[in-house]
């Protein structure tokens, strides 16, 4: 009789891990959210509006960076909602409130209370933004958003504080500019309304348009002068553009049919 062959030791299975390098750029991203929070609580409003920026910036480049080295996961992207939902849902509501709508209170109850109202509002609409995103990723065209991105809506907010506090303005003297701006911000998250996303269609979609690259490069340039005046001046401008450019589709004329003189 032969001998029977060696039986072989059970395989091992790797357990589940998660790629350290896009996470630590989110993790960078919900960092600068909460010092965000912490520094308006202590009214280093300067501080938290540039530390929203930050968490913008590190948003941009955590799915980049996992695109290029081929670490996608469902992990990641969860870890990716969640913690722009801190970085651009609740602190931008808190740096507003803490900053202007808190002095709501100084026109009455019921005005003290649509102050905290407005800042739930913004929180709540980028959750809601955020979900949808999340739940329409593989249905849409990537060269638009559905309703104002969450990081463009948090640097308008952070922009307008951050332009008036540096010029020294006292949150409660404009009060209710900030309550409108908090108002139409959340609101625009969650319209139907299209917005450029400043990427293309298909394999090249990671790469950016040249005239994209020429206008970053002057808006980099104006940033050297006056950051603050520059962002609020770049986030007014993007908010206004998907209105302006839906009323422009709606009004123009329906071109001719072939064959028409």
């Amino acid at each position: 009789m032969e001998p029977e062959p060696p039986s072989r030791p059970p395989a091992r299975h790797r357990g589940r891990g998660i790629y350290l390098l896009p996470n630590l750029f989110t993790t960078g991203g919900l960092f600068a959210g909460f010092y965000a929070i912490i520094a308006a609580t202590q009214g280093i409003y300067d501080n938290a509006c540039i530390a929203i920026f930050v968490a913008a910036v590190l948003d941009g480049l955590d799915g980049r960076v996992a695109r290029l080295t081929n670490t996608q996961s469902e992990f990641g992207v969860q870890y990716d909602s969640l913690a722009d939902l801190i970085s651009f849902g609740l602190a931008p509501a808190l740096v507003m409130y803490h900053w202007s709508l808190a002095s709501m209170a100084l026109d009455g109850v019921t005005l003290r209370k649509v102050g905290w109202a407005a800042a739930f509002l913004y929180a709540a609409c980028a959750a809601l933004r955020l979900a949808r995103f999340n739940s329409q990723v593989a249905q849409v065209d990537k060269r638009w958003f559905i309703g104002l991105a969450s990081p463009a809506a948090a640097g308008l907010v952070a922009s307008f504080v951050w332009t008036f506090f540096d010029r020294g303005f006292v949150g409660g003297e404009l009060r209710y500019a900030a309550l409108a701006v908090t108002v139409l911000a959340a609101l625009m998250m969650v319209s139907p309304i299209r917005y450029f996303s400043f990427k293309g269609g298909g394999p090249r979609s990671d790469r950016m348009p040249f005239l994209m690259g020429v206008v970053m490069l002057v808006v980099a340039v104006a940033l050297a002068v006056d950051p603050p005046f520059v962002l609020l001046v770049a986030g007014v401008l993007y908010a206004l553009s998907g209105p302006l450019v839906a009323a422009w589709r709606r009004l123009r004329p329906a071109p001719a049919p072939e064959g028409t003189p």
